[in-house]
């Protein structure tokens, strides 16, 4: 039995040993055009149960838009070109400046994170009448890593693209502060 399925396995190896698939050679965000610099060809030796886009029709998917963010030297599938997807409904995307220390060094996309917004040190802050009224002075939220880049004004900061919940943005975007992020596991 064993050397039946090693027969069959090698037989569809050389059957589609030649298929050639459209994959990303950069990243792509979300809603841009795709060019035909974005886009290579590759071999795959059993593209079996995936719905791989074929290189013989990658002319067909230069010019159209990309649905949600391409990463770089990943295999393209259909329902990721067409009108822009991303953010989901009920999310948003937002860019936040981290300082120095205030982050994982090694965020990478896909990375849970909970967001910290408090005032700056030195910054005043307003008088709080109870614990509860101090503890409202930090904002809280929750989101996931999109991209992260080093900084350009201050050496070790991070610009960490994020992507949360549309009203958690807000808060977010609209607080005033210092942002920390504390990578969380995987949710449940």
């Amino acid at each position: 039995m064993v050397a039946t399925v090693a027969a069959f396995w090698q037989i569809d190896l050389r059957r589609h040993a030649e298929e050639a698939y459209v994959a990303t050679t950069r990243a792509v965000p979300a809603g841009q055009v795709v060019t035909d610099a974005d886009l290579t060809t590759v071999q795959v030796a059993s593209a079996s149960g995936l719905a791989l886009l074929p290189a013989s029709r990658r002319s067909d998917f230069v010019g159209r838009t990309a649905a949600v963010p391409l990463a770089a030297n990943s295999l393209l599938v259909e329902g990721q070109l067409g009108p822009a997807a991303w953010p989901p409904a009920g999310q948003a995307v937002i860019a936040v400046l981290v300082k120095a220390g205030k982050a994982p060094a090694t965020l990478a996309a896909g990375t849970n994170v909970v967001v910290l917004v408090a005032p700056a040190a030195g910054q005043p802050a307003t008088a709080a009448s109870s614990p509860a009224d101090a503890a409202v002075q930090v904002r809280r939220a929750t989101a996931m890593v999109v991209s992260a880049v080093p900084g350009e004004q201050e050496p070790g900061s991070q610009v960490v693209t994020l992507l949360l919940g549309a009203a958690a943005a807000e808060t977010v975007a609209g607080a005033a502060g210092d942002v920390s992020l504390v990578q969380s596991g995987a949710k449940e």
